[in-house]
């Protein structure tokens, strides 16, 4: 259980989280992960990073018990800010990031695959924030780099859910591929890439970075603000205890 790394093929690193039952990330849990990313980037040896997950889905976001169970801020402060630390090291990892995105990704596990460089997907992945039923806000930054506009607004207000095919015609899946093929399919991807001169394509992370329209982090951490606010009001906590209590899904 937890986050580990593994090299299957040269030039290619895997990151894969495993927290079950439902990869609802605790507030170490999201350190864990950015460190586990920010290393593998930092290897010269690595020329594209893996993003994956065991059990039933790729993430659920964060671990809603956790915060349920704090009596101060320290939890939800932990949580924006190891949220705001795994995404930023995806999206600043030197190398290219492939996220392997199967079953639910939902919360920070959009944010998580909308800052990756590229995203391959199951059949049963399933995209979207549930934040507005779970007492918080954010990662609509992320959303946003991977559906149009106006579809990002309607997701997040209704809390529904994007297929992965439906994103694939968007063009921000790169590929659909069987549950059983998940991996061969993410790890051909990133074999590919990491053919790639690996000095070329540090310089090509970065100045594709360099032009993004939108500072991500920027953008994340005034959402978060937010965030707090409903939780200093008391409203996000109202939410979250009315998730508690019928608990709809186990899904953070």
């Amino acid at each position: 259980m937890g986050v580990s790394t593994s090299a299957p093929d040269d030039g290619v690193t895997v990151v894969t989280v495993d927290f079950p039952p439902v990869n609802a990330l605790p507030v170490q849990g999201w350190y864990d992960l950015a460190a586990a990313v920010r290393s593998a980037g930092a290897d010269p040896k690595t020329r594209c990073v893996v993003l994956t997950a065991e059990g039933r889905g790729f993430n659920a976001g964060v671990d809603i018990k956790e915060l349920q169970r704090a009596t101060g801020p320290e939890a939800i402060l932990g949580a924006n800010h190891g949220c705001a630390e795994a995404f930023s090291a995806v999206y600043d990892c030197a190398v290219p990031v492939v996220a392997a995105v199967h079953g639910f990704c939902l919360g920070g596990g959009v944010g998580l695959a909308g800052n990756a460089d590229a995203v391959v997907a199951s059949e049963d992945a399933s995209f979207g924030l549930p934040e507005l039923d779970r007492g918080a806000l954010g990662a609509a930054t992320h959303l946003a780099r991977l559906v149009p506009q106006h579809l990002m607004r309607t997701l997040y207000y209704t809390s529904r859910t994007v297929t992965a095919e439906e994103l694939h015609r968007h063009g921000s899946v790169w590929r659909v591929v069987p549950r059983a093929e998940l991996r061969t399919a993410a790890l051909e991807l990133a074999r590919e890439i990491a053919a790639k001169d690996g000095r070329l394509l540090r310089l090509a992370k970065a100045a594709i970075n360099g032009i993004d329209p939108v500072d991500v982090r920027r953008a994340y951490r005034f959402e978060q603000g937010f965030t707090f606010e409903a939780n200093l009001s008391g409203v996000a906590d109202e939410v979250r205890d009315a998730f508690g209590s019928d608990r709809q899904e186990e899904q953070a």
